[in-house]
């Protein structure tokens, strides 16, 4: 068949690197896509926010599945669009896409369900958030309502850093996102990602990961979208995992099914393990970026068939997901400047070096320049390696980071450090 798929991140290389795998695949196109994508899929320049144009396009080329890779197309409601003119698709409608696209949807769907999750607030004006803080003292988490590209959480561990949270949010800092925020109860425990895909009825666990939000090593200095990640996240264990399964992700998608909200896509969400058991930290409706990169560097199974079958509502029908064993490690090479204003245009060689010996290099944001690849975000390169163990996937995806020539980047030079210092106790 032929695939569209939307998006121009890592995320959507390793979607792509991974779907044109399938011999399912046809034609694999990409919009906009990047140059590590284009090494796969035929790039081109499509506005996900005109839907009558994305429409125009799959009828012209036969598009038998669209994947929506980022978060904010299935906000604004294209993946309705889609279905309402018969097109098989990856992700969520405008309404179960809440759960992401509004931090307070999330939390009054887990009060009305009974999910485990941190007591919470919603509210609208600096003053009532700066009353809130009053009542749940600190620490405390705050969060915008909105999308703000994984930058508008602040964990405050001080009333200070929590007051200056709040202002940051409701001074516009946020735009949009930041109209209406949630002050939640700190959750005390270790953070893991657990990903599954649902068709509406049918539920399958897809794969765990822990990432890094820290701009810096030793979890320090600002959140970014993510620094790295690695899967699996054995700290989440196979009980854990099926706990999650039952009184997190199945009364979720029973609850929006009732309400006439089916979820049809992947559910990401962020749990903390904490003394009274997982507890919901925030739910995302797409993959991770940069879980994506390891658990396409893991999986076994057709992308293809997995993601069509999810789209058609038949899940049931085909077989689980299938997994290696052996863990994978992404490092995000990310552009001086990042979090804040990146610095772009600095030129990037020797990726295929840093291939040499099984890494993969994912782009993120890259673009061509006079035929030279330079960085082009704040994100640049996931650099993604396997291993018989952690250790061993974070030492190739290392060699592969020191390989590449990009002066203008940095990186977190510990990522997997949880779990690297399980192994060498020996747990």
């Amino acid at each position: 068949m032929n695939i569209l798929l939307l998006g121009s991140g890592g995320r959507e290389h390793a979607l792509a690197w991974k779907l044109a795998q399938s011999p399912l695949c046809d034609t694999l196109w990409a919009a906009p896509g990047n140059p590590g994508i284009a090494q796969t899929a035929s790039c081109l320049t499509l506005d996900a926010t005109d839907h009558d144009a994305v429409i125009a396009f799959c009828e012209a080329n036969v598009i038998g599945l669209v994947v929506i890779g980022p978060e904010a197309p299935l906000v604004d409601g294209l993946a309705d669009t889609l279905r309402d003119a018969g097109f098989a698709v990856f992700g969520p409608n405008q309404a179960p896409a809440q759960l992401e696209g509004s931090k307070g949807f999330t939390k009054d769907l887990c009060a009305r369900a009974g999910i485990p999750t941190g007591g919470y607030e919603r509210v609208s004006s600096e003053a009532t958030a700066l009353a809130a803080l009053d009542r749940f003292g600190a620490p405390v988490v705050i969060k915008a309502d909105g999308l703000a590209a994984g930058k508008g959480v602040t964990v405050a561990m001080t009333m200070a850093e929590a007051e200056a949270a709040v202002r940051d949010i409701f001074s516009g800092k946020f735009g949009e996102a930041g109209a209406e925020a949630v002050i939640e109860e700190f959750l005390d425990g270790e953070e893991a990602s657990f990903f599954a895909l649902t068709d509406g009825a049918t539920i399958v666990p897809f794969a765990s990961a822990q990432d890094h939000k820290r701009v810096g090593d030793g979890d320090t200095g600002p959140n970014t979208g993510g620094m790295g990640a690695y899967s699996p996240a054995r700290v989440l264990t196979p009980a854990l995992e099926a706990e999650v399964m039952t009184k997190i992700i199945a009364p979720t998608v029973k609850t929006l099914a009732d309400e006439g909200m089916a979820y049809s896509g992947v559910l990401f969400l962020g749990v903390m393990l904490t003394a009274k058991g997982p507890q919901l930290i925030e739910y995302n409706c797409r993959f991770g970026d940069p879980e994506c990169q390891v658990m396409m560097m893991r999986l076994q199974s057709d992308l293809v068939e997995l993601l069509h079958a999810c789209a058609e509502n038949r899940l049931a029908a085909i077989a689980a997901p299938h997994f290696s064993d052996a863990p994978a490690l992404t490092v995000v090479m990310a552009a001086n400047g990042y979090p804040g204003t990146p610095d772009k245009g600095g030129g990037i060689a020797n990726i295929e070096a840093a291939e040499a010996d099984g890494a993969r290099v994912f782009h993120a944001g890259t673009t061509l320049k006079d035929g030279a690849l330079v960085a082009s975000g704040g994100r640049v390169l996931n650099v993604t390696a396997t291993g018989a163990t952690v250790t061993e996937a974070q030492k190739r995806a290392y060699a592969a980071v020191d390989a590449i020539d990009f002066p203008g980047g940095f990186c977190r030079r510990d990522i997997g450090w949880r779990e690297v210092a399980r192994e060498q106790a020996g747990g």
